[in-house]
């Protein structure tokens, strides 16, 4: 039943020990994991060097 005990019983081995939808801390790792993985998309893009185009550089 709930309470402090819920998700002792699980015995997860690996990352599924770190990423599982059935304890408290396995959700909020799920949640940074995708939280990190935006955010690493989002700057991969914005600090991606620009590309100049030969019009550009001849004007």
């Amino acid at each position: 039943m709930g309470g402090e005990d819920a998700g002792t019983h699980y015995q997860f081995t690996g990352i599924r020990k770190y990423l599982n939808a059935y304890t408290m801390t396995g959700r909020r790792n799920c949640v940074l994991a995708t939280y990190g993985g935006i955010a690493a998309i989002i700057l991969f893009f914005k600090l991606k060097p620009k590309k100049k185009t030969a019009a550009v550089t001849e004007k």
